[in-house]
């Protein structure tokens, strides 16, 4: 798989963590990605948590590359939400209006 640097995906670490993080930078040995969240199920559906509480949110995280399960693209929705969650801009999708 490609990774584009300025998309944002879905990493299904071995402890079953669920990381949305933009990825930066891909070797044989790891991935760097920045402001990683972790996935957690509540009642009202998903919501997005900071997944290193000691360091700034917008850091950059090197995650060994054999810690890695799945990795793919998230939804749209998905990508609105991390973005809201990291930068505080909540996206605008264009609909058509009806009413």
């Amino acid at each position: 798989m490609k990774f584009e640097t300025t998309e944002v995906y879905s990493l299904k670490i071995a402890n079953g963590d669920e990381l949305i993080a933009k990825v930066i930078e891909v070797n044989d040995t790891s991935i760097k990605v920045a402001a990683p969240l972790t996935v957690v199920p509540s009642r009202d559906g998903i919501q997005l948590v900071p997944s290193l509480f000691t360091t700034e949110l917008n850091s950059d995280v090197t995650i060994n590359i054999n810690n890695i399960v799945m990795i793919a693209p998230v939804r749209d929705q998905v990508r609105d939400s991390y973005t809201e969650a990291t930068t505080g801009i909540k996206p605008v999708r264009s609909q058509i209006l009806t009413g």
